[in-house]
């Protein structure tokens, strides 16, 4: 019972404190995960991260049920999901009731406008600290060097391209990769 209660409060904490959505909530989640519980490491959290945005729905949704099944099972999993879903909820729900009138306000729009730099810098400092933790292969040097310049000549010349696409590329390449390996009676990690 103690092991669902902390998981509750830590992702209703998580929930209740992170602006911006799925990318800028990474480095809390590393934070939280990692350095003051301890419940995964740096690898599984990697790992979680690519299952979690590469699975339909949110990436705090994600993250949460694989954290808590990974703690406690189907009833962590429950305990976690429905503790990161409770502020959002209140907060859309609150927010629905007075939309018009919340709009309206000078002092919101203002704030909104300094939680959006807040929320480039989180996402940006997240993926500095991922690319980091990220094993040192030529494999992985290529791909990340690959998916950059194309996001950014995508963006220079105004390409439309989703990001999706470039997560779908990068599985399939992950994937003939190793199987090129198996082919060739290496077997194990791409490297």
């Amino acid at each position: 019972m103690k092991k669902l209660c902390t998981l509750f409060l830590t992702f209703l904490k998580i929930g209740a404190f992170t602006f911006g959505g799925g990318y800028a909530m990474v480095a809390l989640l590393e934070n939280e995960f990692i350095a003051k519980k301890k419940w995964i490491d740096k690898k599984e959290f990697l790992d979680m991260i690519a299952i979690a945005e590469s699975t339909p729905g949110p990436i705090a949704i994600n993250s949460a049920t694989y954290i808590g099944y990974h703690i406690a099972g189907v009833p962590g999993a429950a305990t976690a999901t429905l503790g990161v879903c409770i502020p959002s909820f209140v907060i859309i729900y609150l927010i629905s009731l007075f939309f018009d009138q919340f709009l309206n306000l000078k002092f919101v729009s203002c704030a909104f406008r300094g939680i959006q730099v807040c929320v480039v810098y989180l996402i940006f400092s997240a993926g500095v600290r991922m690319l980091k933790s990220l094993e040192k292969t030529a494999f992985n040097t290529v791909l990340v060097t690959g998916v950059a310049v194309c996001m950014i000549a995508f963006s220079v010349f105004a390409v439309s391209f989703s990001s999706i696409y470039f997560i779908l590329l990068s599985g399939v390449v992950g994937l003939a990769a190793y199987f090129i390996q198996r082919l060739h009676g290496k077997g194990g990690d791409v490297k």
